[in-house]
């Protein structure tokens, strides 16, 4: 096994020796084969409706009872979790991919480059994440494209401003300069050479920025401008359900419970691997020549 799989599984190893994180992860993965396995696990069709089924209480047909159109309340859990999940991915990859970019040449050229973008960055920085997702949902109008590209930019600035602060821990690194005196360009001294060394804090950001895309989805939702219903979703379910708290009050409650450990596993397994990926930051710069550590 080579040294940087050996790395990697040291890593996994040592983040999911917590139990916080074991379980999040766990919970993560089945919410994940449940969702999208969800058509052969629990073929019922959440956009069916029956008016003589209007509310009806958990039973031996509806498990978890049924909405205000006769539809399976479990059903649409399952399916509003792929729609999450599926969000989520989405505005992670947009975020990432216009993010990182943006923060590897603001750091590695500076000057002139690094002001301009970074003021960019604090433009969108300034602007709230809720109230630009609304303004760009009200220009795109209301579609889950819309819903998965207003996340995606809101988590465009926190990429950019890690991604351009590991950059500038690592410009003026000895095997940095060794590419450049090599003959190294600068797309490759970047690309090649400075991003793969600053996976680290970029993976966490992944892991945190999930958990916030999924919370602002279920929000636009909540507020009726994100996925235009019919489609399955959690915050629009929880609108809904509010209404028919005493009547059907698995409505709200099974969507908020699982939007609620979904945030929650995220979070945790973000912090986990935070934690464990400082550790190893700061056991390496311990041990480093020079350091005066044994």
């Amino acid at each position: 096994m080579s040294t940087a799989a050996q790395r990697r599984l040291d890593i996994a190893r040592r983040v999911f020796s917590r139990t916080g994180a074991l379980l999040g992860a766990g919970f993560l993965v089945m919410t994940i084969l449940v969702a999208f396995l969800a058509p052969w696990l629990l073929p019922i069709d959440p956009l069916a409706q029956d008016l003589a089924a209007t509310l009806e209480p958990p039973g031996a047909q509806y498990w978890f009872g049924a909405d205000e159109l006769g539809r399976d309340i479990l059903a649409r859990v399952i399916y509003g979790a792929r729609t999450s999940l599926i969000t989520a991915a989405g505005a992670v990859t947009i975020a990432a991919i216009v993010g990182i970019p943006i923060g590897l040449v603001a750091g590695f050229f500076g000057g002139w480059r690094d002001a301009v973008l970074m003021r960019l960055v604090d433009v969108l920085l300034a602007l709230p994440s809720i109230l630009f997702a609304m303004a760009l949902i009200a220009v795109l109008g209301r579609s889950q494209t819309a819903a998965l590209v207003a996340v995606g930019i809101t988590g465009v600035p926190s990429f950019a401003r890690i991604t351009r602060a590991q950059v500038l821990s690592l410009r003026k690194r000895d095997f940095v300069t060794a590419v450049e005196a090599l003959g190294g360009s600068a797309a490759y001294n970047m690309f090649r050479t400075v991003l793969p060394n600053s996976w680290s804090p970029i993976l966490v950001q992944i892991v945190v920025l999930s958990s916030v895309a999924i919370l602002l989805e279920a929000a636009l939702a909540f507020l009726g401008i994100g996925i235009p219903p019919p489609t399955p979703s959690w915050g629009e379910m929880l609108r809904n359900g509010k209404s028919y708290l005493y009547e059907a009050p698995t409505y709200a409650i099974l969507p908020g419970i699982a939007l609620t450990l979904t945030i929650l596993s995220l979070d945790t397994l973000g912090r986990a691997l935070a934690s464990v990926l400082e550790d190893r930051h700061e056991l390496g710069a311990a041990l480093a020549p020079g350091s005066g550590k044994p």
